[in-house]
């Protein structure tokens, strides 16, 4: 993937005199979701590299110490020109740091505060190896493998080189249970949004962007693992989950969480990522890829639930209408 060049060049250059000590993953929305499994990954697999994930206002208004020379600075803007993601990416050209940016618009604002830019594509007939959230992951994997010796990057390869075939077959599996989750939900005005490791951030980003944001549906995400310590007592047979069960380390928790709705609750959707053929990847980074599937079939969950209602994914009220 392109990502390794770019990483090369900064620790040729910008990083050659004074350690890369900080990872900083700043974003708004939907971009700040995509950053979760790189942050996940890297507060889990290294020893000394610390890893920050901030919404971009937060990191202007309320910047850490830490950032500095020391540090690079990961900024991702779909648009391009989100004005806390471009106010971000230049306080920290302003604090020494090094940057990259990932956006979709290559006359984007927010390159002119980029030592390197990823220009990503879009669309269903893109891999989902070219998309923001599996771009930042490979980043943060390429600069743990150059600041550390990351003893699986090459098997991390591997598994980029196969969760494009896994998501088509998975997508194809899952279209008729899209077109039935939206007949059977499409009068719901809340869900409750349950998973674990590397995809709790998922979890979050289909609660507030794909439900509350899109189809204007209060909606709540839960932590598998938390949901035994006080939200599972909403729980009763007329509120809908959403229940994105992983495949590795992390399993066991949504396993619990399923168990007891299947007790308590007649309307939890399971959308399972071994059951959709994610154990094809090897199995010692398996954990990362669970949000890469589930992004791209959730997507197919929305789409159906946004046509049946009659309100397009695109429609907003106040999201780029009004002054905010």
């Amino acid at each position: 993937m392109q990502t390794q060049s770019i990483i090369t060049s900064l620790m040729s250059s910008h990083f050659q005199d004074k350690p890369l000590r900080q990872v900083f993953l700043v974003a708004c929305g939907g971009s700040l979701v995509d950053m979760y499994p790189a942050h996940y990954f890297l507060n889990e697999q290294s020893e000394n590299l610390r890893s920050w994930m901030m919404t971009a206002n937060e990191f202007v208004h309320a910047a850490p110490r830490a950032l500095g020379a020391s540090s690079l600075v990961i900024v991702c803007s779909h648009g391009g020109n989100t004005p806390e993601s471009v106010a971000a990416a230049q306080l920290a050209k302003k604090r020494g740091a090094a940057t990259i940016t990932l956006t979709h618009n290559a006359a984007a604002e927010l390159l002119q505060w980029a030592d390197h830019n990823l220009l990503y594509k879009w669309g269903d007939d893109t891999l989902v190896t070219e998309n923001p959230m599996a771009l930042i992951l490979s980043l943060c994997v390429d600069t743990l493998y150059q600041v550390e010796g990351f003893a699986e990057w090459q098997t991390f390869q591997h598994g980029f080189a196969q969760i494009d075939t896994v998501i088509r077959q998975a997508r194809a599996k899952v279209a008729t249970r899209c077109a039935a989750f939206a007949e059977r939900y499409q009068h719901e005005s809340l869900f409750y949004v349950l998973s674990s490791g590397a995809s709790y951030g998922h979890a979050y980003g289909f609660a507030i962007c794909s439900l509350m944001e899109m189809q204007r549906l209060d909606a709540a995400s839960i932590h598998s693992g938390e949901f035994f310590h006080g939200p599972f007592e909403v729980t009763d047979n007329h509120v809908p989950f959403i229940l994105l069960m992983n495949e590795g380390r992390t399993r066991a928790l949504d396993l619990r969480a399923r168990t007891f709705l299947n007790r308590y609750n007649d309307k939890t959707e399971v959308v399972d990522a071994r059951e959709l053929g994610l154990n094809a990847l090897p199995a010692s980074v398996v954990d990362y890829f669970n949000p890469v599937l589930f992004y791209s079939i959730m997507c197919d969950y929305r789409a159906a639930l946004a046509d049946i209602r009659q309100h397009p994914l695109s429609t907003r009220r106040y999201m780029g209408v009004v002054d905010y």
